[in-house]
This record gives structure tokens, C-alpha cells and sequence, in this order.
């Protein structure tokens, strides 16, 4: 009992991580029925970024204040990803937009690579490790064989995760940019007719993806505590793999999706092999669009005539 309590506790937080990333690509292919490839990389952009932030403020203070240098580098980090991206959907895609549909999957394959080589280049192969935070624990319970413990960056990822899916929800039904959203989603010619600006809902749509994939790429950070420029691709095709199994354009099934996603990596991991966690999260992928293409909260495609 005490390692399934454990292993849920764990895969709750992974699942969270994974849901803000799964979010980002669930945003852009329901408003421009695009997938971007480029996503994991940006989110391991953000952690980059996060850490050079965490270290210059370290260097800055002369001091460690955990909370402060939190609140700084995340908003830092949500400020420069979602800059980097706004650049990426300008050069990469925008002139693509209306061509066949292999051109943009190409460009952001090709940007996917170019990210991750830039970060190879410029930072190194090796793990870059961060200064520790958060590193309290709670005890929960006693077994006989190990406690049950949850520590504050668990809290703390679940808490802002929760935080920012409220206030993104917010953004996404009660304001004008979330309307402009859900038109573009509909019918973006159509949007357009109506006086929405289509490019720039587009463009804001990509920030805003990379601003949640840049709280993912701090929270990673906080959690695990290391960070590597190989780090996009596993977590953007997990992430990708929630999206699709929650029903890739839609929000809510991105959230579930990831934390679908994170269980069941944990619980795999706990009562089988580790080695294979991530042939059991992939092995989703398959089984979902061979069964349910649409998803478990997606709507299956309609055709307009």
C-alpha cells in the first residue's frame, strides 16, 4: 500500500509537468491543425534559460533565497520562451501556413533539431545541475518497509500547475483573446471575415503555449534538479502522447491526458521495469489512435462543406 500511495504521489506531479507541455501542442493544432515538433525542445529551452536566470541571481544576491529566486526565474523564463517562440512561429511558420501540409511539419522537425543543437552547442553535452530547492519532506505515513513522503516541490508543482490551468481556463472562455481563440478554432477564414486578426491570435496563441512549457521546463528544473540538452525530445513526445490520448484539441483532455501519462511511468516503473517505461508511455500512443483516434475528451473530425 505504501508504494502504490507513493508511486501515485509521483505520478501526479510527473503527469503535471507533462500536461503543461501537452497544452502547447493541443493550443496549436486546434487552431491551425498543426503539430509542433519544435514544442519539447522550446520546453527544454525554458529550463535552460531557468538555470543561467537561478545562477546569475545566486551570483547577484550573494545569497540563496529559494522562494524569491522561484518567483524571478519563473517569470523570466515564461517572458523569454514565449518571446523565442513568438520569433518561431514568425519565421518558421507563418509564410507556411497556407501551403501543403508538409511544409510546416518539416519546418518544425527542422526547428526541433536546430534548438536542440544551438542549446548542444552553446551549453555541452553534460547534465547542468542547479542549485537545490525545496528539498523539505513531509512524512505522510510509516510502512514497514519505507515511509510514504511527500515533498514541497511536489506540493509546489501541483499547486502552480493547478494555479495556471485555472487562470488559463479563465483567459480561454471569459476573454476576448479566448473568443478570438475559439473562432480561429472553428473557422479561421470565416474569423477573419468577422474582424479577428487571425495572425495575431495565432501568434499570441504560440506565447502563451510557451509561457505554460516554460513553467513545465522551471518545474522540471525545481524537481529533478538537473537539466540536459537531450531533454526535449522525451518529454515532448510523452507530452505529445497525452495530447493525443486526452484528444488533441482539447484542453482539459491535454491536463488528463498528462496525468494519465505520468501514472502510469510511475506505476510502471514501481511494479514492473524501469528500464521499459518508456515503451509503456509510448505503447499509448499506438493503442489510442489505433482505438480511439479521437481521444478520450476529443471531438472526432467533422467535415465542412
Amino acid at each position: 500500500m505504501e508504494l502504490f500511495l507513493q508511486q501515485l504521489i509521483n505520478g501526479v506531479t510527473l503527469g503535471s509537468i507533462y500536461g503543461l507541455i501537452a497544452i502547447g501542442y493541443t493550443m496549436v493544432f486546434g487552431i491551425i491543425g498543426m503539430v509542433n515538433f519544435a514544442h519539447g525542445d522550446v520546453f527544454m529551452l525554458s529550463a535552460f534559460i531557468a538555470l543561467i536566470l537561478l545562477l546569475a541571481l545566486q551570483q547577484m544576491l550573494g545569497v540563496f533565497a529559494p522562494v524569491l529566486s522561484f518567483l524571478i526565474i519563473l517569470v523570466g523564463a515564461m517572458a523569454l520562451t514565449g518571446l523565442w517562440n513568438y520569433m518561431i512561429e514568425r519565421l518558421a511558420y507563418r509564410r507556411l501556413r497556407g501551403s501543403f501540409r508538409l511544409a510546416p511539419l518539416i519546418s518544425a522537425i527542422g526547428m526541433s533539431i536546430f534548438l536542440s543543437n544551438f542549446v548542444y552547442v552553446m551549453q555541452g553535452p553534460r547534465n547542468k545541475a542547479a542549485p537545490p530547492m525545496f528539498d523539505k519532506v513531509i512524512k505522510l505515513t510509516s510502512g514497514s518497509s519505507y515511509d510514504v513522503t511527500l515533498s514541497y516541490k511536489q506540493i509546489l508543482i501541483v499547486v502552480v500547475t493547478a494555479s495556471l490551468l485555472a487562470v488559463f481556463w479563465f483567459i480561454v472562455q471569459k476573454t476576448p483573446l479566448g473568443r478570438a481563440q475559439r473562432a480561429c478554432e472553428q473557422d479561421a477564414k470565416m474569423a477573419a471575415l468577422l474582424g479577428v486578426d487571425v495572425d495575431r491570435t495565432i501568434s499570441a496563441t504560440f506565447v502563451i503555449g510557451a509561457a505554460l512549457a516554460a513553467v513545465a521546463g522551471v518545474l522540471y528544473l525545481t524537481y529533478y534538479g538537473v537539466v540536459n540538452s537531450q531533454d526535449g525530445f522525451v518529454p515532448g513526445v510523452k507530452a505529445f502522447t497525452a495530447a493525443v490520448l486526452g484528444g488533441i484539441g482539447s484542453i482539459p483532455g491535454a491536463v488528463l491526458g498528462g496525468l494519465l501519462i505520468g501514472l502510469i511511468e510511475t506505476f510502471w516503473s514501481a511494479y514492473f521495469s524501469a528500464d521499459y517505461k518508456d515503451v509503456a508511455a509510448f505503447s499509448i500512443l499506438a493503442i489510442t489512435l489505433i482505438f480511439m483516434p479521437s481521444g478520450l475528451l476529443g471531438r472526432p473530425d467533422v467535415e465542412k462543406v
